[in-house]
This record gives C-alpha cells, sequence and structure tokens, in this order.
C-alpha cells in the first residue's frame, strides 16, 4: 500500500505520533511541519508517487533521503521502486 509520495512509510515517520498526522497522502502539500516540496512535485506531476516519475531519482529526492538529520540512506528511494514494479 502505498503511504507517501517520497517513499517514507508511516510507522517509521517521527511526525506521526508527535504531530497528529494523518500520513502524507492526506495532507500534503501543508504537513504539520511546513509544507514539502516532494509532495507537491508529485501532485503537480499527477502521480502516486515519486517511483512513478519519469526523472526518478530526481535531485530533490536524494537529497532528503540521504540528508544527515531527517535522510534514511536510500531507503525511500528503494521503497519506491518496489510500488513502481506492483
Amino acid at each position: 500500500m502505498i503511504q507517501s509520495y517520497c517513499g517514507l512509510l508511516c510507522d517509521q515517520c517521527s511526525y506521526k505520533g508527535s504531530l497528529n498526522c494523518n500520513g502524507c497522502l492526506a495532507q500534503a502539500p501543508d504537513m504539520g511541519w511546513g509544507k514539502c516540496e516532494i509532495a507537491q512535485c508529485a501532485i503537480d506531476s499527477h502521480i502516486e508517487h515519486c517511483g512513478q516519475c519519469a526523472k526518478f531519482p530526481c535531485d530533490m529526492l536524494t537529497k532528503f533521503s540521504f540528508d544527515e538529520e531527517h535522510g534514511d540512506k536510500g531507503a525511500r528511494i528503494e521503497q519506491c521502486r518496489r510500488w513502481a514494479k506492483k
């Protein structure tokens, strides 16, 4: 089941409990922590998740996925690849 635009799984997101988040797909692009550029890009591109994009993985997603503070060392990129194969 697709849970986000960027490949993040909701049960692994620290914002889910702390901000009473209903998930990226329900709240995007204005999340409880601010506006998500990745979600806005997916919405504008009319895609369900980044794995469906012709530019995947783009610089914005790669930078976010490997961010020192909030990144996951590429796990969300791999998740988008799995979703794209379904």
